[in-house]
């Protein structure tokens, strides 16, 4: 789930339990699945396969495992049939929604979102309705270590080609063009770094604060839910919650 902070979120699911790693480690395999079949099993000449592999791995996900998705997504071959689909529209509160999916059912995805938006108060729109609101980006979050030099950071990533650093006291967020991150990302690698979160992703313009508790109750219950999915990547939104703000304190 992505909202205004990325680093928050990451902190807030640090305490998740392996079953909840696992289903991530599916996502993600499903990931893998894609960019083997639209660019091939060798990830120095498949840039998608690349980013993919530093999302695993900035997930914790094994190099086994990464090595067993990519095997077996090159023996599917062309029985790979995920497809993406983009769903956008509002949640209570009028927060702005976008749901990344790959599925290889489109009927049976829209409905479980559909029902989702509906059970939670929300209103799912079309396409289009809610994604000029947000930016795609590269975001690359690097963890603050002891000793770290914050302006060394930010200067290995503006050289790496970073079109932006902004730091806090637990952590470096650096963003990069979409078609800059793939080259960003392979720099700072190559220079050492270690990121918690590297990956494209979809950040709002513009936050909405909401503060009304059931507001907040059932956009955390509806983004729950969404996230909980087997057919659901990723969740992007614009909502500015409580919790959120906690976990940055």
């Amino acid at each position: 789930m992505s909202g205004h902070s990325k680093w928050a979120n990451i902190k807030h699911k640090k305490g998740k339990a392996d079953a909840e790693r696992g289903k991530i480690f599916t996502k993600i395999g499903r990931e893998i699945a894609i960019a083997v079949r639209d660019g091939g099993a060798d990830p120095a000449v498949n840039g998608k396969l690349r980013d993919v592999i530093a999302k695993a791995k900035s997930n914790n996900m094994p190099n086994e495992n990464i090595k067993r998705s990519i095997a077996k997504a090159a023996g599917e071959g062309g029985n790979v049939n995920y497809e993406e689909i983009i769903y956008e529209g509002y949640a209570p509160g009028g927060v702005a929604i976008i749901v990344s999916t790959l599925t290889d059912n489109r009927n049976r995805t829209a409905s479980d979102v559909r029902h989702i938006f509906d059970k939670n108060g929300g209103s799912l729109g079309t396409n289009g309705c809610v994604s000029y609101m947000f930016d795609n980006v590269g975001q690359i979050i690097i963890e603050r270590q002891p000793g770290m030099d914050e302006d060394e950071v930010m200067m290995a990533a503006l050289d790496a080609g970073a079109s932006d650093v902004q730091t806090d006291e637990d952590a470096f967020e650096i963003k990069t063009a979409v078609e800059d991150f793939s080259s960003v990302r392979d720099n700072l690698e190559k220079a050492g770094y270690q990121f918690l979160s590297a990956d494209l992703t979809m950040l709002p313009q513009t936050t909405n604060e909401v503060t009304d508790p059931d507001t907040v109750e059932k956009i955390n219950k509806m983004l729950d839910m969404l996230d909980d999915l087997d057919d659901v990547q990723d969740v992007y939104h614009n909502a500015q919650l409580p919790e959120e703000e906690e976990d940055e304190d």
